[in-house]
């Protein structure tokens, strides 16, 4: 839809949001001013830029971002309004770069700054150069754009339109916040419930759990309830039939994976199986690959387990495997299993600062090269290159241990290595210290032998 522009000032809304009965409640129930939104704080407390904006004291061009039924659509209209400028309203899904350059064409025409505010929903559908047809009117003020996405921006929009918006992250809404706005649209005779039934507070707060912080679905649940209620009472029983299981928001490919991938992982890390497993499950309730949560669980179970429990490797590919021969829903007894075991193993980050040292050390350095009597001598002719020639064969030794110098030139003595004290790392770290002792104690001798003059 786009409404028509040059009309003074922001159009009213019309059809279904004017609060026609014959559209869905949510609809109807659309805030028309800053007064009727709810949840946002963050973002609107007073003097905060999207306050002002709203206000129209401080208009500027911007990105509204958040998950479905969030607001974003509301506050993005109401920006437009409170900007006193002619609003032309786009989906990015139903337009091109045809229509946004005829917004432009007008608002220049217009010769105000701004001349035009260019609602554009679904702003991450468009591509690259559709994106860069908005940047010379955004940079010459005489269009400012109010965008809504339910994706990242930082991912979807190019890097030079970004420079030029105010980015703002909206947030689920609350259970008191959804519960406030079920009571309004009970209480509304105008744009809510018409004779509504008697309600049980409680059968509300079902209702708000069950919307999983999105308005919309909030609404939608209650008008479904109330027919559900018929001339009885909405009690409980009456909402959870009528509302069905929590919406779970959830993809495989935006924030909402990687965000409880991430939260999985600092669960683990943590040590707290009861929020791990309760994230792992989100992930699998949500539509999540198995694969996927086996895949983070065999990382962590190096990258912050490691040797503190050797074990945890072995659980977490055994879980990995079960995914794989039995697939879900039962794999996710084993992805359970692995995720309980993980949270509450010793936890060490040796492994993983040792492999970002040695890192760090052959990109300064580059590749090491081996001391001669540790090359590779298996080929004919080896030993005249000197290949292999000196070695000392540990198993011929006392303790089958050597102290010949093993690391590359330039990198004797090199510390990559350290052991926490946490569990069966512990061991290994006592180990760790002694054969470190020997070694340094046979540097220290080696080089007194090399100073000493000949006799």
């Amino acid at each position: 839809m786009e409404r028509p522009l040059f009309e003074e000032p922001h159009p009213a809304p019309r059809g279904a949001e004017s609060g026609e009965r014959g559209a869905p409640l949510a609809a109807r129930m659309r805030p028309r001013s800053l007064t009727e939104v709810v949840g946002q704080r963050h973002l609107l407390a007073t003097d905060t830029p999207l306050r002002r904006a709203l206000e129209g004291h401080a208009p500027h061009s911007l990105v509204l971002y958040g998950p479905p039924g969030s607001g974003k659509t509301t506050l993005a209209r109401l920006v437009a309004g409170a900007s006193g400028a002619p609003v032309a309203e786009h989906s990015a899904v139903a337009c091109g770069s045809r229509e946004v350059r005829a917004v432009i064409e007008r608002a220049r025409a217009r010769g105000e700054r701004p001349g035009a505010v260019l609602v554009l929903d679904e702003i991450h559908r468009f591509n690259r150069t559709q994106q860069d047809t908005l940047l010379p009117a955004l940079e010459e003020g005489s269009v400012l754009l109010v965008g809504a996405t339910t994706e990242n921006p930082y991912f979807e929009l190019v890097p030079a339109l970004r420079s030029r918006l105010r980015i703002y992250e909206l947030r689920p809404l609350d259970e008191d916040d959804l519960v406030a706005l079920l009571e309004r649209a009970l209480s509304d005779p105008e744009r809510g419930i018409p004779a509504p039934p008697p309600v049980d507070r409680d059968a509300l707060a079902l209702i708000a759990r069950r919307a999983a912080g999105d308005a919309r679905h909030a609404l939608t649940l209650l008008e479904v309830a109330c027919q559900t209620a018929g001339s009885g009472r909405l009690t409980v029983a009456v909402a959870a039939a009528a509302a069905g299981r929590t919406a779970l928001a959830h993809d495989r490919s935006g924030d909402r994976h990687y965000d409880l991938l991430s939260a999985l992982i600092k669960a683990l890390r943590g040590s707290d199986p009861d929020a791990a497993v309760l994230y792992m499950t989100a992930l699998l309730e949500g539509g999540e690959d198995p694969r996927v949560v086996a895949r983070r669980l065999v990382i962590l179970a190096s990258e912050d387990i490691g040797n503190a429990d050797p074990r945890a490797l072995a659980i977490a590919v055994a879980a990995a495997q079960a995914v794989e021969h039995v697939g879900m829903p039962e794999c996710a007894y084993a992805l359970t299993q692995a995720t309980i075991y993980l949270a509450l193993a010793p936890k060490s980050n040796a492994a993983a600062r040792a492999l970002a040292r040695a890192r760090a050390w052959i990109a300064e350095r580059g590749t090491p090269e081996p001391p001669p009597y540790l090359r590779d001598a298996h080929f004919a002719g080896a030993r005249e290159l000197g290949r292999g020639v000196g070695y000392e064969y540990p198993h011929d030794l006392p303790d089958a241990l050597s102290t010949q110098e093993l690391a590359p030139r330039g990198a004797e003595g090199e510390r990559l290595v350290e052991l926490s004290e946490h569990g069966d790392e512990s061991r290994l770290a006592a180990r760790l210290r002694e054969l470190r002792a020997r070694r340094d104690r046979a540097r220290r001798e080696q080089s007194r032998d090399e100073q000493s003059p000949p006799r």
